[in-house]
């Protein structure tokens, strides 16, 4: 697993660019890889450097940029293959994209996925970064014994790797996470015991940069609820070279923290007045639990109260959206099932849509071709969802294609029984609906559009609204498929200016 002269297997393009992360220097690292980019050719490579580059982006919170790189990764990995390890790491930093996007559906979905990959893996010094990957959006998520298991998994590995990987895999922040959680939630003895076994385990010389910070804030964390000494806290909380949103935000509450510990709560207030409550990375009670420690150093009890109210209130909010995830994951395996009931008689590959299973334009031809021939009545909607570019743009690819599976897997329990659905190409679908009416047929049309539209789509594609606009026309022997095709997407054409 490592070289004779005691490097790390980690080389190349890929290691240079991730060199400069593990040192803080994420727009140095970015910009790096997109020179190496210009001129690497070799799948695997580009694979790696596109990796290392998407960490540094969300290093950074440079998030429209991620959907791009997160399409890109995916296309080489499923065009050229990819390693376990390396499709374990694209899935755990997906997984953090989605997080931060506020779509935790995604975000599970990505973390499962990547951990099926990672257990092909085997005790191989490439599998490091993909285990910690996983821990670190674990530990974000709020999913901590996961993380913990997770990192374990890391410095098992780095113990048969180098000086360099061990220092990788010493990740301060997953235990420091954790602890500050378990304080959030009343359990603070808990917490005082996980801080001091990690200052007495983890010394400032065995970290990269990135991780300092980290080790700095468990020390003064541990001292604003009465751990004994701290030591180098301000020199650790300086962080890395790039004023990035996770070292501001350490430096800040980690000077707060030491503050409450020195008997200064004015000065830990006034430093939490500026602190960030939209988006932090130590958990959204953190902000309000160091306020309730240093109102009760002030000796202001109601205040220190009404903040720990606040902390319950976060931690609840934090936990509604498992809640509903669960609720929804069933919803989605419903559909889903029904879809595959309705596609379980196309079994022809040549005949189905690889990505939702659905009949293809070939097999919708062919059917309407027999139904046609058979003297058949009956109207054909052609259906195109409304600003899925958007979908694409916005969240990438990847989340496209998941949206038009659970758009099919919507309309497929929505159509009647004798219904034919088929996905022509792209975001258009077709529907065959026989014996109906004009009017009958519009009807139904409103009905699918209505059970598109009213189908929660904040999680996968947050901020992106998903519907479908239909168009009908009826299917004659004479024009067949082809004349009503045209005059269908016509009208579905004419619906969608109506409808701007």
């Amino acid at each position: 697993m490592n070289s004779e002269d005691g490097t790390s297997v980690w080389s190349g393009p890929r290691l240079a660019v991730s060199r400069l992360n593990w040192e803080s220097r994420h727009s140095e690292a970015i910009a790096l890889a997109d020179r190496l980019l210009a001129d690497l050719h070799d799948p695997q490579e580009r694979l790696g450097v596109l990796l290392a580059k998407l960490s540094a982006l969300l290093n950074t919170d440079r998030l429209r940029e991620c959907p791009a790189v997160v399409d890109a990764a995916w296309h080489l990995a499923q065009e050229h293959g990819a390693t376990p390890a390396d499709l374990g790491e694209f899935h755990a930093l997906a997984a953090f994209f989605a997080h931060r996007e506020g779509s935790l559906e995604r975000c599970v979905t990505n973390l499962v996925r990547g951990a099926r990959a990672l257990e092909a893996t085997t005790i191989d010094v490439r599998a490091l970064r993909p285990w910690l990957a996983m821990a670190v959006t674990y530990s974000y998520v709020g999913f901590h014994r996961h993380a913990v298991v997770a990192q374990g998994q890391a410095v098992k590995i780095s113990k048969h790797g180098t000086a360099t990987d061990r220092k990788i895999a010493a990740h301060p922040e997953i235990p420091l996470r954790y602890a500050v959680w378990l304080d959030q939630r009343g359990e603070t003895e808990a917490a005082k015991v996980m801080l001091r076994d990690l200052l007495a385990g983890v010394k400032a010389e065995d970290l990269i940069d990135l991780e300092r910070g980290y080790l700095g804030y468990a020390a003064a964390r541990y001292a604003s609820i009465g751990g004994p000494g701290y030591y180098e806290t301000r020199e650790l909380l300086a962080g890395g070279s790039d004023p990035f949103p996770e070292n501001v935000e350490l430096r800040r509450l980690g000077h707060a923290a030491i503050a409450i510990a020195e008997h200064r709560p004015a000065a830990a207030l006034d430093l939490l007045r500026e602190a960030a409550a939209t988006h932090t990375r130590l958990g959204l009670g953190e902000v309000p639990r160091l306020r309730a420690l240093a109102y009760a150093v002030q000796g202001d009890y109601a205040a220190a109260y009404a903040c720990a109210r606040e902390v319950t209130s976060c931690i609840a909010r934090a936990a509604d959206p498992v809640y509903d995830l669960f609720v929804d994951g069933i919803t989605v395996r419903l559909d889903l099932d029904e879809l595959r009931r309705t596609v379980s008689r196309y079994t022809d590959e040549a005949h189905t849509d690889s990505l939702t299973g659905l009949p293809n334009r070939r097999h919708l031809e062919r059917h309407v071709g027999e139904f046609v021939e058979a003297g058949g009545s009956a109207m054909l909607g052609v259906g195109d969802l409304d600003r899925f570019k958007d979908v694409n743009t916005v969240h990438g690819h990847l989340v496209g294609d998941q949206v038009l599976e659970q758009v099919a897997a919507i309309l497929s329990r929505t159509m009647r029984v004798d219904d034919f659905l088929a996905r022509y190409g792209g975001d258009e679908f077709v529907i065959v609906v026989p014996n109906v009416t004009p009017a009958e047929a519009h009807e139904i049309g409103e009905r699918l559009s209505a059970a598109v539209e009213a189908h929660d789509w904040s999680d996968l594609a947050p901020g992106t609204p998903v519907s479908l606009t239909l168009g009908f026309a009826p299917l004659d022997p004479v024009g067949g498929l082809a004349a009503a095709f045209r005059t269908a997407d016509l009208s579905m054409l004419r619906a969608k200016r109506q409808s701007s």
